[in-house]
């Protein structure tokens, strides 16, 4: 899922290559990342949306289908949700305070946070 972000990626077709049914699939799953397999799949479209956004080339609409997501209003919806301000807002706004951090730890920094995620997480560098 972290390689194939961009591919139709569903619980049938993951379950089958995991040889497990669905269900079990889904469980197996929310158990060991602790989010269903769309939730993650949608986190890390939004991780690479907003590297996208944050280039300034493309517009909201090329980033919405070069992440996989197919419909603009529940990629913008999503984004939204989880980053706290729209697609159009986020590539509008500077981004220059993060050109002198290393990538890896920029994308430590940057990742969308879902309600009640922050609260159970470890902390970062301080």
């Amino acid at each position: 899922m972290d390689r194939d972000y961009a591919e139709p990626l569903d619980v049938p077709t993951l379950a089958r290559v995991a040889l497990m049914s669905p269900g079990h699939f889904s469980r197996s799953f929310r158990a060991a990342y602790g989010e269903t397999p769309y939730s993650y799949l949608m986190t890390r479209r939004i991780e690479r949306a907003k590297a996208l956004l944050r280039r300034g080339d493309l517009t909201v609409t090329e980033v919405c289908f070069a992440v996989g997501c197919t419909s603009l209003g529940s990629f913008s919806s999503r984004f939204t949700e989880l980053v706290g301000e729209s697609p159009s807002a986020y590539r509008a706004r500077p981004h220059d305070e993060g050109t002198a951090i290393p990538p890896c730890i920029a994308k430590i920094h940057t990742r969308p946070v879902r309600n009640g995620e922050a609260e159970n997480s470890p902390p970062l560098l301080a």
